[in-house]
């Protein structure tokens, strides 16, 4: 399947991204081959090939939940940089 400039330009208004010219030409160009990846995967003959969920046939292997010893507050504080009461004190990330 081919791109065109319409076409980018839709999917940049509908993603609500801006790109300029030489961003747009890239990513025609990435999008082209990705649609061609998906162009030959359908080339392959998957009569008789049963739909996969998981990789394995392995079905809930999980381990058992067993109560175990925990840390106390003050051992887990004493290997923190920085610590306000009974709290981990870290960097804020979120900015308004």
């Amino acid at each position: 399947m081919e791109l065109n400039k319409e076409m980018v330009e839709k999917l940049a208004q509908l993603s609500r991204l801006e790109f300029n010219e030489t961003e747009k030409e890239s990513i025609r160009k990435d999008l082209e081959q990705m649609i061609g990846f998906v162009e030959k995967l359908n080339e392959i003959d998957t009569t008789g090939v049963e739909p996969l969920t998981h990789i394995n046939e392995n079905v809930n292997s999980l381990r058992k939940d067993e109560v175990k010893g925990s840390v106390d507050t003050a051992t887990a504080l004493s290997n923190a940089p920085v610590s306000e009461g009974p709290f981990f004190t870290v960097p804020k990330v979120i900015k308004k």
